[in-house]
């Protein structure tokens, strides 16, 4: 049997754990792939990330299709899923299977898109597109949640489920949840039939999914609540560039071990 991933397998790990990185780039999806991880998600994330944008809205459809088609290099096993670009898909269904055939076009197996656009979801599935959707804290609706918030507290967290459950009903074969209450993710992850993969939303997701520069510490500032630093990346890089200009200023770089 192919150990290549595959949306219908990752279907049929609810009730498991899926690991889900994000990576922007062939080295990073190389990477990746090698220490075996389920899902590779080519994140729109790639525009505060590495694009130097405030968030994810200015990403542009172009951009997504050339990071999709660099890490799709790198990608021999993971399922490669693609981040939908805002405004490439909210406006009708027709708009979402054009940009996701684009996408599929550039390597991606699969296409993620945040809310209940059951239509958009639909479609893609119908034009035979495997989707994972994106409920809670979906960062295109930045604006309308007034900042980077925790979703489903209290009265709110049946209108997550009930977003989960359209999306599901819609063919989706997986969903995540971001920053969304760990108690609500769990009910929404005994209730949907999908798997659920975490960000921000506990431990009792059917999976997990990070932000490559979140986990290898290569973010400014702080770390974020919902994530882990398992290397001070940022600070390993910024030492070994400093000895490079360093030996570079000193003439000990290059030697004769580096010459021809």
């Amino acid at each position: 049997m192919s150990d290549i991933m595959t949306a219908p397998k990752i279907a049929s790990m609810k009730g498991g754990r899926i690991v889900c990185v994000t990576a922007y780039d062939t080295p990073s999806a190389q990477m990746a792939d090698e220490v075996g991880v389920d899902i590779i998600l080519v994140g729109d994330s790639v525009g505060n990330t590495t694009l130097g944008y405030e968030n994810t809205l200015p990403v542009t459809l172009d951009e997504m299709i050339h990071h999709v088609s660099a890490a799709a290099r790198g990608c021999r096993r993971a399922l490669l899923v693609a981040d939908m670009p805002f405004g490439s898909y909210q406006a009708c269904a027709e708009d979402a299977i054009r940009s996701g055939i684009e996408l599929v076009k550039a390597g991606a197996a699969a296409l993620k898109l945040e809310g209940p656009y059951v239509d958009a979801i639909g479609g893609l599935v119908a034009a035979g597109v495997p989707v994972m959707g994106h409920i809670g804290m979906t960062p295109q609706s930045v604006h309308s949640f007034g900042g980077f918030r925790v979703q489903g507290r209290g009265n709110k967290a049946d209108l997550v489920l009930d977003a989960g459950k359209k999306i599901a009903d819609a063919g989706a074969f997986s969903v995540v949840l971001e920053m969304v209450p760990a108690m609500v993710a769990r009910r929404i992850t005994d209730e949907l039939p999908i798997p659920t993969i975490g960000i921000g939303a506990g431990p009792d997701c059917d999976g997990e999914v990070q932000v490559w520069h979140d986990i290898l510490g290569l973010s400014a500032g702080d770390p974020f609540k919902h994530t882990k630093r398992y290397l001070d990346g940022r600070q390993a890089i910024t030492d070994a560039i400093r000895a490079y200009a360093s030996e570079v200023r000193e003439k000990t770089f290059p030697g004769s071990e580096n010459s021809f």
